[in-house]
């Protein structure tokens, strides 16, 4: 999709090639000015390329872009966000978009955690994938040890934890801990981080989903560290 492709021409050498139908090619004419070569491809074409229903015209081939824990830790990060077995595509992405507005340093994807190259996790983010580091670290409790020793105040997001977030001091350097969408984070987990804290629920509502608990605690965060 156009949103993509507009974030992934902004990284040096990430895209490597771009498809496009001659009607798409048209309307993004500006865009597709900047892509290294453009291919033109019929829309029967365009269809095997893309698994949404109703394809944009629009498909780019790029290089991974992974980074290091090791490199994000070294830019002194301020917030930082932690999916740990974070499976679904459409929160993954959502939660790239949201820290990425929010002014994270960088994404974590830990454990079993839906890959950040899924489809569906790329047009979720909206473009934000391609704007703010990517980490992918199979432990989620040493990716939570690392940013200790780095400085930085892990605060696992626990419907149940004993710490309210807006009586929370959220101005240190942070990294927010999310877990899975149906069972949360597991309490040996939770248990390394340094506090649990909940986002208080005045409603009637049993408790928020991942992308809106996301969405207020990293925002909180924002809001005290400017």
């Amino acid at each position: 999709g156009p949103k993509a492709v507009e974030g992934a021409l902004t990284v040096p050498d990430c895209v490597v090639e771009v498809y496009a139908t001659v009607k798409a090619a048209d309307e993004y004419a500006d865009l597709l000015a900047d892509a290294p070569q453009v291919w033109l491809v019929e829309d029967r074409a365009m269809e095997t390329l893309s698994d949404s229903v109703s394809p944009a015209g629009v498909v780019a081939v790029c290089r991974f872009l992974d980074v290091e824990l090791a490199d994000v830790l070294a830019g002194s990060p301020r917030l930082v966000s932690i999916c740990a077995d974070v499976r679904d595509p459409g929160n993954a992405g959502t939660v790239i978009r949201t820290s990425d507005a929010a002014g994270a340093a960088a994404v974590i994807l830990a454990g079993n955690s839906v890959d950040p190259y899924n489809p569906k996790t790329v047009r979720a983010t909206v473009g934000s994938l391609f704007h703010l580091p990517i980490v992918r670290v199979d432990d989620p409790a040493q990716a939570v040890a690392a940013l200790q020793q780095a400085g930085l105040t892990v605060l696992a997001a626990d419907g149940g934890g004993e710490d309210d977030l807006f009586t929370t001091d959220l101005e240190p350097a942070t990294a927010w801990l999310f877990g899975n969408e149906a069972w949360g984070l597991p309490d040996e987990l939770a248990a390394v981080a340094d506090r649990r804290v909940s986002i208080p629920i005045h409603g009637r509502a049993e408790s928020l989903n991942l992308a809106t608990a996301a969405a207020v605690c990293l925002y909180a965060s924002a809001r005290a560290q400017r």
